[in-house]
């Protein structure tokens, strides 16, 4: 088995869980790979160094890689995306950050999760992404044209507000006046587009939603629509440009810029375990069904 793993950082929270992570793939003698960036970062502050030498480091990864381990919270996932982009690499996500809608396996749990995996008692979960294409053309978005959880675009270095005028599938719908405006996944639905006020989407529902940012207008509300929808967007304001975001990563466009959003031609899969749920998790992670009178 071929195994790579990636992370971006190693302190006092993500320690732990790599060399636990490490300690098992050494044990049960697995082809192990490490991202080089941080395999660097390991060897500058694990003592443990030395016990796992004989692990390789990858750049990039091809179809021979049978899982990727992200070791780390949800954005940790979302940067791990960029390599296995459309190569159908299944992830797994160990979380040491905060919520964790996606990674989802627990330090106390590792070993345990792994040796179910690598028997094959698990199961996949597919999520859609979104694709992102610009007139004109901008190379920092070209480069890596597509995000798991949204697609944002918000002011810049100012504090008045932007209008961005929607198009779905070339029929206008409104002019948006608001700090900005999210489209987002089903994924994507527990994230920002929730904290503005977004419902909640099973991951497997074929739809995206349109969330307003901050809008001048109350009755601007976020709106449902199906996935096959393609998106148009154009921003007007009082700077000369404005900010997109495709998950993490940030570009700055002019004004006026056309950008274009859909459904992208490939889908991540992630790895659940049997006994993890959607349901679950959101029972978990937002204590669903909870009242503190009760305690």
């Amino acid at each position: 088995m071929k195994v790579a793993v990636f992370g971006r950082f190693y302190n006092k929270n993500t320690s732990v869980s790599v060399e636990r992570l490490f300690s098992y793939l050494l044990k049960k003698n697995i082809d192990a790979y490490i991202e080089t960036e941080f395999f660097k970062i390991i060897k500058k502050e694990s003592a443990r160094i030395n016990d796992f030498s004989s692990f390789k480091t990858f750049e990039s990864l091809d179809t021979s890689f049978d899982f990727l381990v992200s070791i780390g919270g949800d954005g940790t996932i979302l940067r791990a995306i960029t390599f296995v982009k459309d190569i159908d690499i299944p992830i797994i996500g160990i979380n040491t950050g905060r919520l964790g809608f996606l990674a989802t396996i627990q330090v106390d749990v590792i070993e345990s999760a792994m040796q179910n995996i690598i028997d094959g008692n698990y199961k996949i979960s597919q999520r859609s992404l979104l694709s992102v294409e610009t007139s004109p053309k901008n190379e920092d978005i070209a480069s890596l044209s597509f995000a798991l959880n949204e697609v944002a675009v918000s002011r810049k270095n100012t504090t008045s507000m932007i209008t961005v005028e929607t198009h779905l599938d070339g029929e206008y719908l409104t002019s948006y006046w608001s700090d900005g405006l999210i489209l987002s996944t089903p994924t994507g639905s527990t994230g920002y587009s929730l904290s503005c006020g977004g419902p909640v989407i099973t991951p497997s529902t074929n739809s995206f939603v349109l969330t307003p940012i901050a809008p001048h207008n109350l009755s601007a509300r976020p709106l449902i629509i199906p996935d096959s929808t393609e998106v148009h967007l154009k921003v007007s304001g009082r700077e000369e440009n404005h900010l997109v975001s495709l998950d993490s990563r940030i570009a700055t466009l002019d004004n006026g810029t056309l950008i274009k959003i859909k459904k992208a031609d490939f889908k991540i899969k992630m790895i659940d375990l049997l006994d993890e749920s959607f349901l679950i998790t959101l029972r978990k992670k937002l204590l669903w069904g909870e009242d503190k009178r009760n305690n």
